[in-house]
C-alpha cells in the first residue's frame, strides 16, 4: 500500500507537534482505519457460536467453555481503564501498533491451544490488548479536518459495528472448513499485516507539552468525569442505551428458537446480522454532528429505541416484526452512541482517549447490567417481562436526554466565553 503524501510527511513531525491532525487523514487510511476497529472489536467475540465445539475437543464442560466469553469481556473492560488512558499520554501510531501485535499474540495463542488453560490465557490477551480500537476512534476525531471530525469517527464507528456483527459469522464459517482454531489463526494472521499497514500509513501524533505520568494519567480520569456534567450525561445516555439493547441480545435467541419461531443457529445467526445496518447509522449519525445537530439526532434515535421495543413485542408471535424491531433498536444505539461521542471529544481535545475510557467504561457497565437483568427478566416473564424491561430502561434513557439537553442549554453561554470555560485536565 502506498503512503498518502500526507501521511509521509505527518509521520516525520515531531512527538511535540503542537497540530499533527491539520492535514486531516485521507479516505483510504480512515477505511483502513475501520478494518483495524473492526478486527479488534470482532476478535472477542469469536469464541461465541464456536463454544460447544471448544467444550468437546477441550473435554471441558459446557459451563466452563462459556466461561471464555465472560473472560473476554472482563479483560476488555480491563484494557479500557488501564490501557486506552496511554493514548494522552504515549506516541499514538506506536501504541495502536504494539497493541494490535500483542493482541495478535493472544490470538495464535488460541489458536494453537491444545489446552483449556493456553485457550484462557489467549483469550485474556485479546480482550485486554484489543482496546486498540478504542484508541483509534478518538484518533480519528482528533486527525481529521476541522469541521468533518464527526464524519471520521462515523467511518470509523462503521467498521467496529460491522467487525462486532460479522464476527460470529465468519467463525462458524471458518470452523465449518478447518475447526474452530482456524478462525483464531486466520484473524492473527490479517491482525499483523493490517497493525503494519497502519504504522506505513498513520501520520505520529501525541499530545503537546509536558509528558504525563501513568499514575497521574489514571488519576485524572475521576477529575475529568467530575469536571465535565456532560461527560456524565452523555456517558449515562451510553450506559441506559446499550443497556437497552443488552436485554435483547441476551435473550433473542430464546424467543427466536422456541416454539414461536423454532429457528436453527444459522437462521439465529441471519436474524442477527440484520443490526449491520446500525453501522449505516453510524455514518450518517456523524455526519449530522459535524452539522451541529447531535442533540436531534440523539433524541430522535431515542425515541427510536422506544419505538423498536413496541416492535419487539410484536415480536413474539411474527417474524417480521422482530426484524423491524431489531433493526430500529440497533439504528437507535448508534445513533446515540456516535452523537455521544461527537460531544464528548469536543470537551477537552487533549484528553480524548482519557474522556473515551470513561465513557466506553459506563457503556460495557451498561451492556453487563442489561444483560443480567435481560435474563432474570426472561426466567420471571418471557418475552413479554423481556420487552417491559427494555422498555423502560429507554424511558429513563429519554429522562437522561432531558438532562443531558438541560446541561446543553447551560453550556451555551460558556461556549459563547470561551475565556469563563474552565482549564482542561491535564
Amino acid at each position: 500500500m502506498s503512503t498518502p503524501p500526507h501521511s509521509r510527511s505527518a509521520s516525520t513531525t515531531p512527538p511535540s507537534t503542537p497540530h499533527p491532525e491539520a492535514t486531516g487523514l485521507s479516505t483510504p487510511v480512515l477505511l483502513l482505519m475501520a478494518v483495524a476497529c473492526g478486527l479488534c472489536a470482532g476478535s472477542n467475540y469469536f469464541n461465541q457460536p464456536l463454544l460447544h465445539s471448544i467444550a468437546t475437543q477441550l473435554q471441558v464442560r459446557d459451563a466452563s467453555a462459556a466461561l471464555i466469553v465472560t473472560l473476554a469481556q472482563v479483560a476488555y473492560a480491563a484494557g479500557l481503564l488501564l490501557l486506552v488512558p496511554l493514548g494522552d499520554m504515549l506516541e499514538r501510531r506506536r501504541l495502536i501498533t504494539t497493541l494490535m501485535l500483542l493482541a495478535a499474540l493472544g490470538l495464535f495463542t488460541s489458536g494453537f491451544a491444545g489446552s483449556y488453560a493456553l485457550l484462557a490465557l489467549g483469550t485474556v490477551l485479546t480482550g485486554l490488548f484489543s482496546v486498540a480500537a478504542q484508541v483509534l476512534v478518538p484518533l480519528a476525531a482528533t486527525l481529521a479536518v476541522p469541521g468533518r471530525s464527526g464524519r471520521a469517527v462515523g467511518m470509523v464507528m462503521s467498521g467496529l459495528l460491522v467487525g462486532i456483527l460479522a464476527a460470529r459469522s465468519v467463525a462458524g464459517l471458518l470452523s465449518e472448513l478447518g475447526g474452530w482454531t482456524l478462525v483464531y489463526r486466520v484473524a492473527g494472521v490479517a491482525m499483523v499485516a493490517v497493525a503494519l499497514a497502519l504504522w506505513w500509513v498513520m501520520p505520529r501524533s501525541r499530545n503537546a507539552g509536558r509528558a504525563q505520568g501513568y499514575c497521574q494519567v489514571l488519576r485524572s480520569l475521576g477529575t475529568l468525569a467530575l469536571r465535565h456534567p456532560r461527560l456524565r450525561s452523555r456517558a449515562l445516555l451510553g450506559g441506559l442505551s446499550f443497556a437497552s439493547v443488552s436485554v435483547l441480545f441476551s435473550t433473542m435467541a430464546l424467543l427466536l428458537a422456541g416454539p414461536a419461531h423454532r429457528l436453527g443457529d444459522a437462521g439465529i445467526g441471519l436474524v442477527g446480522l440484520a443490526g449491520v445496518a446500525g453501522a449505516l447509522m453510524a455514518n450518517v449519525a456523524g455526519r449530522m454532528a459535524d452539522r451541529g445537530q447531535a442533540q436531534v439526532t440523539t433524541a430522535v434515535s431515542v425515541g427510536l429505541l422506544l419505538l423498536g421495543w413496541g416492535a419487539l413485542w410484536l415480536g413474539a408471535t411474527s417474524l417480521v416484526w422482530f426484524v423491524v424491531g431489531m433493526l430500529v433498536v440497533d439504528l437507535a444505539l448508534q445513533g446515540v452512541h456516535i452523537s455521544n461521542q461527537n460531544v464528548i471529544y469536543r470537551l477537552d481535545p487533549t484528553a480524548r482517549a482519557r474522556i473515551n475510557a470513561v465513557y466506553m467504561t459506563s457503556y460495557f457497565t451498561g451492556a453487563a447490567s442489561g444483560s443480567a437483568l435481560g435474563s432474570v427478566a426472561w426466567l420471571w416473564g418471557g418475552w413479554g417481562a423481556t420487552c417491559a424491561l427494555g422498555g423502560s430502561i429507554a424511558v429513563l434513557n429519554a429522562l437522561a436526554l432531558a438532562h443531558d439537553q438541560r446541561l446543553a442549554l447551560r453550556a451555551q453561554p460558556a461556549a459563547a466565553n470561551p475565556a469563563a470555560a474552565q482549564p482542561a485536565v491535564r
